[in-house]
């Protein structure tokens, strides 16, 4: 079974609709650098 690595997937798809790490942070409410951690499985919280 293929294992789902959600940073890559949230990567993905941010890049493909042109959306930096600041503008997603911001429209989630959250920290740019969440979503850094995110991306990079640093943390999945």
């Amino acid at each position: 079974m293929k294992e789902l690595n959600i940073g890559q997937v949230i990567t993905r798809y941010r890049r493909q609709k042109g959306v930096t790490q600041e503008e997603l942070a911001s429209y989630m409410g959250v920290s740019k650098a969440s979503v850094s951690k995110w991306e990079t499985g640093v943390s999945q919280s």
